[in-house]
């Protein structure tokens, strides 16, 4: 595909700056970390990609070329450096240069704000999952004895909002030392995901005013779905390297591909041609918000969740070519 011309050739130039940076130990860790953004991601680009289909060329565009600096900077560095210092009581700026000269504290303070990540990211996501599935206009279903009752219950009125402040309550009472993190920051994923969804769905005209300010909201839905699935990629990485610089070039690789495939989906109408695809990455989000709530808790690892996303996409991908088979014949 063409769209991914652009990602490739700054993915090598990124590649040889960090081989002359940092030697081949550099160079190994950026091309780690990029692969492991780039596949654990793909459900990403699957939702990314029904959202961007809302949008015209205009907008399709700035969301690749405007948005690699939001995904870079934004999502993997600036809104990780706000977190820790809203949850370790420091300025952003001592938090920054936390980061920057002394990485091994920054992922120790990184570490230390998970809850409130964790609780963030994995609110924004629960609502984008149960929002789907819990749609009375929903006609196409994929694992149809679990779906079907969903859209059925789709009719009450804000089930999925209900359903995911009952279980951050029951997270709350579970773990009171951190009770007020825990509802603070995911209330704040709440809030966030309704007013967004909300402008986005308000501004869905025929006028061209309606058009920008429609394109804009998504575009920032977009761009705060990327950051909750990428939050607790950031925490990861740490595990792999304390190095600002190297973590910052391999994720922001893995983003720019991740985007670039958004773009290619809704391009080449895959959706349409696989319609379980959207279901399984859907499925694969409901995972990823579970895993990230678990990590409350418990250690999840990283793996674990990469999976989690992967065989539903996979499994996903052998059922809609079945169906598209059964089509024809």
């Amino acid at each position: 595909m063409k769209v991914l011309v652009f990602p490739a050739v700054l993915s090598a130039i990124v590649l040889v700056a960090a081989y002359i940076w940092g030697g081949l130990s550099a160079l190994l860790l950026v091309a780690l970390l990029a692969i492991l953004e780039t596949t654990l991601s793909f459900d990403n680009a699957v939702v990314n990609a029904k959202v961007l289909a809302r949008m015209d060329a205009i907008w399709q565009k700035r969301f690749l070329v405007w948005g690699i600096p939001v995904a870079v900077f934004g999502t993997r560095f600036v809104l990780p450096i706000l977190i820790v210092a809203a949850a370790a009581g420091l300025s952003p700026i001592a938090v920054a240069l936390l980061a920057f000269f002394d990485p091994v504290s920054y992922g120790e303070q990184l570490e230390n704000a998970h809850v409130a990540i964790a609780s963030f990211g994995s609110v924004f996501l629960l609502l984008v999952s149960l929002k789907y599935f819990f749609n009375d206009r929903k006609t196409v279903h994929w694992i149809e004895a679990i779906e079907m009752h969903m859209s059925r219950w789709g009719g009450i009125e804000a089930i999925e909002i209900a359903i995911v402040l009952v279980t951050l309550l029951i997270c709350a009472a579970l773990l009171p030392a951190e009770a007020a993190t825990i509802l603070v920051a995911g209330l704040i994923g709440a809030v966030l995901f309704i007013v967004i969804e909300g402008v986005a769905q308000s501004f869905q005209t025929e006028t061209s005013a309606g058009a920008v300010a429609g394109g804009a909201a998504l575009f920032v839905y977009l761009n705060v779905l990327d950051s909750a699935f990428s939050l607790d990629g950031v925490v990861g990485a740490f595990a792999i390297t304390s190095n600002l610089p190297v973590i910052i070039a391999g994720l922001g690789i893995g983003a720019i591909f991740v985007r670039a495939f958004t773009v290619g989906l809704v391009r080449a109408r895959t959706l349409e041609n696989l319609p379980y695809l959207e279901h399984g990455a859907h499925y694969a989000i409901f995972g990823l918000a579970l895993s990230m709530l678990a990590g409350i808790f418990v250690h999840v690892p990283e793996i674990i969740t990469g999976l989690i996303g992967l065989v539903f996409i996979v499994f996903a991908y052998i059922s809609s070519r079945r169906a598209q088979t059964n089509l024809k014949i």
